[in-house]
This record gives structure tokens, C-alpha cells and sequence, in this order.
């Protein structure tokens, strides 16, 4: 596979990463098996997706545990990316910045990996208790003690920006990513940001707009979070079928019966891309592909569990596509339904 680099420090990763939630966390309960899942990361490394993204929340610390069961073997194939700064209560999710949680949150997340160094450490969400530096001071700290080989920012969402009014009125889109921004450039002052993590695909392009310029213009990473649109993407999901309770898109305004209708059109015109470039290519590698194609600092992350969906998402890597189908892409329908 194609390899991609992540910051000024040139760390290489496959062009197509393996976002490792869905394993354990956030979506259909009933459908996660843990062998499987196994096998699914290897089969990641296998075929050259190297970077693994976690994180402690997701579980909480079951999702680290489970990617620790293949670093105990693979350490040297992996390229390992988790998260700190949010903490999972049982309604609620909390941040928590303070220096001396995330040293010792640094130590869990090695234990549960089996790896004595994290090679990206993001901050999951700033605290808002805590001034940003501080908890990026302590942060440096693991990368000079040699547990952190490099940093990385994940990027407020959707909601989390509305909260603070920073994504709201006219504009909205053009401004998702303000205060995620802000807090680049002050923690920039403290220790070089390696990778910046957020949403990117093809119904979520609000990125394009600030974020991802931002990054270019500094030689940081670009980690495409949800590339596949929660798998709406991908054009195997059927409106009105419904999802499990704990299933996060159970509450995602896009993922009405309603709103998932509305959005079938983005599905076609991927089907419609896929079918001009061959028999074998589906819409999610065409999505895929129009991610990658975003920039050279850019590093799609789809998450899955099953090894079918890992090969299919790394067969994206190698797909080129031409400027006529980037156009047809660009030109989709924008997505109905949005947590703004």
C-alpha cells in the first residue's frame, strides 16, 4: 500500500488506516466478535494499513485491550494511535486535561496496548477546567520521558461547536472547525502538533473549508475520521431498518428513515463513479478514494470489525480518481439531516 507521512517528523503510515471503535464500542452490540475483530486488525496490517486509531474511552479500555492482543505479536508492523482527555461515566462523558491523569492515563494506555511507546497521542477534547497548554505540557512531557513518539489534536465536533456557539447562524459550515483552530495555535506555541483528527467524506466536507488548509499550510497530518459516514456511505444500509439502542446513529439526525431516504441520491452517484471504474469497485472505496485524494497529508481512518470490510477499504488505496469523477463527487447532493 501507498504510505502517507503524518507531521514535520515524517512518520509513515499506509494511505488507508483502521479506525478500531466500532469494535467494541458505540455501535451494534450484537453484532462484535472479539476473535474476529482479531482478526480483522491483522488482516489491517496485512494489507498495509498500518495505522491502528483507538482510544481509552472507547469501551472504556476495551477497545485498547483488544488492539493490544495483536500489537503482543505485531508490535513492529503497527503504527499505533490512541486518545486521551475523555472520561465515560454511565450517562455522561466528561473531559479531564489535568497534567497528572493524563501521565497516568499515558501508563494505562501502555499496559492495555502491551507496547512500550504510543506512536500518536491525541487529546481527545480539551478540558475546558484546564487551560489547553497545561494539558499539552504534560503531554510533551511523555514524548521527552520516550512513552509518545508524537502529538496529535482530535477536532471538536459538530455538536460539541454548537454548544459554544462557535457553529451556529449563517456560515455555520465555513466555521465548524474555529475553535478547534484556536486551540491549535496555542498549543502549537508549547510542542509541534503531528496530526490533527476530524470528520472527512464526502456528506461531511465542512473540513475542506479551514481545517484542512490549516494543516497543509504546516505540514501536520490530516486523519479522516468517519470517511464512510458511519457506513451510510457505503450503500449497505436500508432506511427504516432501524439500529440498536446503544447504536450510535440510533440518535444521529441522519440516520432517520426519513433522513436516510433523502440521502440515497449521495449513495448513487458513488455507485455510479464505482461502476465506470470497474465491476469490482463499490461506493465505499470510491469514497474512500475521494478522501485520499483531499491532499498528501491525508489519512482516511474507516473503522471496521470484519476482515471483508478492512480488504475492501484497503483496496481503496490504489484507485485514482479521474478529474471528471472528482467532479461528479463534488457535485453530489449536499446531506439532509445534521446535528446543527
Amino acid at each position: 500500500m501507498e504510505r502517507r507521512t503524518i507531521g514535520a517528523t515524517a512518520l509513515e503510515v499506509g494511505a488507508v488506516g483502521l479506525g478500531c471503535m466500532p469494535m467494541t464500542w458505540a455501535y451494534s452490540a450484537s453484532r462484535r466478535r472479539g476473535d474476529e475483530s482479531v482478526r480483522a486488525v491483522h488482516r489491517a496490517l496485512d494489507e498495509g494499513s498500518t495505522l491502528l486509531d483507538t482510544a481509552d474511552m472507547y469501551g472504556p479500555f476495551t477497545n485498547e485491550l483488544l488492539v493490544g492482543r495483536v500489537l503482543r505479536e505485531r508490535r513492529r508492523d503497527a503504527f499505533v494511535s490512541t486518545k486521551v482527555g475523555l472520561l465515560v461515566g454511565d450517562q455522561h462523558i466528561v473531559a479531564n486535561g489535568r497534567p497528572g491523569y493524563v501521565k497516568r492515563a499515558c501508563d494505562a494506555s501502555l499496559r492495555r496496548l502491551q507496547t512500550d511507546v504510543i506512536d500518536l497521542y491525541q487529546l481527545h477534547r480539551a478540558d475546558p477546567e484546564v487551560p489547553v497548554e497545561e494539558t499539552w505540557g504534560a503531554l510533551a512531557e511523555l514524548v521527552q520521558a520516550g512513552k509518545v513518539r508524537a502529538l496529535g489534536l482530535s477536532a471538536m465536533g459538530a455538536r460539541a461547536e454548537r454548544r459554544t456557539g462557535t457553529g451556529a447562524g449563517a456560515g455555520a459550515g465555513a466555521r465548524l472547525h474555529d475553535a478547534t483552530i484556536r486551540q491549535l495555535e496555542r498549543v502549537q506555541q508549547v510542542f509541534p502538533v503531528s496530526a490533527v483528527q476530524a470528520e472527512l467524506s464526502v456528506w461531511s466536507r465542512e473540513a475542506l473549508d479551514t481545517l484542512l488548509p490549516w494543516c497543509a499550510a504546516r505540514g501536520v497530518g490530516f486523519l479522516a475520521a468517519m470517511p464512510l459516514g458511519n457506513g451510510f456511505l457505503t450503500g449497505t444500509l436500508t432506511p427504516g431498518e432501524g439500529f440498536e439502542r446503544e447504536d450510535i446513529r440510533a440518535r444521529h439526525p441522519r440516520f432517520t428513515a426519513e433522513m436516510m431516504a433523502a440521502n440515497q441520491p449521495i449513495v448513487a452517484g458513488l455507485r455510479r463513479v464505482a461502476g465506470r471504474i470497474g465491476p469490482d469497485v463499490v461506493p465505499a472505496q470510491v469514497a474512500l478514494a475521494w478522501v485520499l485524494a483531499q491532499g498528501r497529508h491525508v489519512v482516511p481512518v474507516p473503522g471496521a470489525k470484519h476482515e471483508r470490510w478492512v480488504a475492501q477499504n484497503a483496496g481503496a488505496a490504489p484507485l485514482r480518481l479521474s478529474a471528471a469523477d472528482l467532479a461528479e463527487v463534488a457535485a453530489l447532493p449536499r446531506a439532509q439531516g445534521s446535528w446543527d
